[in-house]
């Protein structure tokens, strides 16, 4: 069975004429018919009742109509979408981002789409991932991208890839020296922390649980930047991942264990929203750059100390 065939039957039960259908398709009376019955044979079954000059659908060509004309409708959506492709972009997109996205995905992403579509207005917000969900309900936002958060009915969360979280600590610290702990050796042990209310703070909460462990939690901040600060003057220790750890900063990354915490960075979109093609190609192209960086994550030594020039 052929495009043709769907394109020939459709034609001709919608105008029961064989001289309308023909014309309709710009072929000849002849052809038509013929690749009618050639329809029919394919399928097993007559799908138009033949009478002198009157032409009737049968009992099978009114069940098939439906399907044929969803088939050609969808196909025909296709062929406009990849024509419409050819023509530069337009619109806006709206995209709030937690940080650690800010330090290396986001600027790669909007630099590549900006150099391809100059005539979309792209504007990235920063926010915490609770307020990225906010936005998006609201409709603020068009996409985010952050750790998986709590989601409402309404929203869905694509993963990127899977980030291990590691403690940071200044290359001074008595636990620079290890190639692994256990995530229940940081009872008791000073660390600076994002505030309960981030995704990831939870998620750690959970851990140490798990592990049946309570750090001694002596500052929360609500940024990284400000935590590395504190893990490199202090003896202090913090948890990030290593993407978030800028290079040359005198630090050491101690993998965890035990359970080892793992956070998920995703999409978050509206489930019923109507993508623009300029939303669809800048999902598509933070999907390719997260991949390329979930990669390199994964491919860092564990634990470096690195002292700046």
């Amino acid at each position: 069975m052929e495009l043709r065939h769907l394109r020939y039957f459709v034609a001709l039960a919608n105008s029961l004429n064989f001289t309308r259908a023909a014309q309709r398709v710009h072929v000849t009376q002849s052809t038509l018919s013929h690749q009618i019955r050639q329809l029919e044979d394919e399928i097993g079954k007559p799908l138009f009742d033949r009478i002198g000059k009157r032409v009737s659908l049968t009992e099978a060509g009114d069940a098939f109509l439906g399907y044929a004309s969803r088939a050609l409708q969808e196909v025909d959506q296709g062929l406009g979408e990849l024509k419409s492709a050819e023509s530069p972009m337009s619109g806006a997109v709206r995209v709030a981002a937690t940080h650690t996205f800010n330090l290396n995905i986001i600027p790669e992403c909007v630099g590549q789409f900006l150099a391809r579509n100059p005539t979309v207005r792209l504007s990235v917000e920063e926010l915490a991932a609770d307020a990225i969900v906010t936005g998006l309900t609201s409709g603020q936002f068009d996409l985010g991208v952050a750790y998986r958060p709590v989601l409402p009915l309404g929203l869905r969360f694509e993963p990127l890839f899977n980030e291990e979280l590691m403690l940071v600590v200044n290359s001074r610290h008595p636990l620079a020296g290890r190639k692994r702990i256990r995530m229940i050796e940081l009872h008791r042990e000073p660390l600076a922390l994002l505030p309960p209310t981030f995704s990831t703070r939870r998620m750690l909460n959970e851990c140490f649980a798990a592990a049946g462990a309570e750090p001694m939690v002596c500052a929360e901040l609500n940024t990284l930047p400000a935590l590395l600060g504190v893990a490199l003057r202090t003896p202090i220790g913090t948890i990030a991942a290593a993407s978030a750890v800028p290079a040359g900063l005198d630090v050491v990354l101690v993998p965890m264990e035990s359970p080892t915490p793992m956070r998920t960075p995703g999409l978050l979109m509206r489930a019923d929203q109507t993508q623009t093609r300029a939303i669809r190609a800048f999902a598509a192209l933070l999907r390719q750059t997260s991949a390329r960086h979930g990669r390199k994550i994964d491919s860092r030594p564990r634990a470096t100390a690195q002292t700046p020039p």
